[in-house]
C-alpha cells in the first residue's frame, strides 16, 4: 500500500531468502556452520530444518544472524541507494531486536494487532503449529517493547480499507517530512 502511494519499500525477509536460495551469498557460510544437513536437495537452506534448530539453541540462533545479518544489511544499504521512492521504508521484523537498524532509521512504524490475530495469521501464512508460533515468538522482544520502540503505529486487526484509511494518513506525514 506504501508503494502504490510512491514509497520505496526494502523487505529485510526477502533478502534474507535470496542469501539463503541456490548460490545465496550466505550459503557457503550457513553449509560450513552447519553442516549439508541444513541444505536441501536443491541446493538451499532448509528453512524447516533451520527454523527448529535454532529457535531451540541460542548459540545456533546467534550463529546463523551472524551470518546473515551484515549481509542483509549492506544488500538493503545498495538497494536504498538506489532507490526512487518518495521516501524508503524498510521492512524489518527483529528490528528492536538487532540492536542497529533503529539508528539508521528516522521513524520507527510498527504493524500490530492482538497477539491471538498474530499467531493465527502466522499459522496460516507459514503452516506452522500454534506452539511451534509461540516458540519464536518467546525469542523476541515483547509487544509492549516494540510497541514503545515506535514513532507510528498501525493497528492491523480489521479490513483492508481500515489499513487503507491509516496507511494514507502516514504517507501524507512520512512524505512530508521526507520533503523537508
Amino acid at each position: 500500500m506504501f508503494v502504490m502511494r510512491g514509497a520505496s519499500v526494502i523487505d529485510t525477509d526477502q533478502i534474507a531468502h535470496a542469501l539463503t536460495t541456490v548460490d545465496g551469498a550466505a550459503m557457503s557460510a550457513i553449509r560450513d556452520q552447519f553442516g549439508h544437513d541444513f541444505i536441501d536437495v536443491a541446493g538451499s537452506m532448509n528453512r524447516e530444518k533451520m527454523r527448529a534448530h535454532v529457535f531451540g539453541s541460542p548459540a545456533a540462533r546467534r550463529r546463523l544472524e551472524s551470518i546473515l545479518h551484515p549481509l542483509i544489511f549492506e544488500q538493503a544499504a545498495r538497494m536504498a541507494e538506489q532507490a526512487l521512492g518518495v521516501y524508503i521504508i524498510f521492512v524489518v521484523p527483529l528490528l528492536v531486536e538487532s540492536g542497529t537498524w533503529k539508528k539508521q532509521l528516522s521513524r520507527v512504524l510498527v504493524i500490530d494487532c492482538p497477539e491471538v490475530l498474530q499467531i493465527a495469521r502466522v499459522m496460516k501464512r507459514s503452516a506452522m503449529t500454534e506452539q511451534e508460533v509461540r516458540t519464536i515468538m518467546a525469542t523476541q522482544v515483547s509487544r509492549e517493547i516494540r510497541l514503545a520502540a515506535a514513532d507510528d503505529v498501525i493497528i492491523n486487526d480489521k479490513n483492508l480499507a481500515a489499513l487503507e484509511e491509516k496507511i494514507e494518513k502516514l504517507h501524507g506525514l512520512y512524505s512530508r517530512l521526507a520533503g523537508s
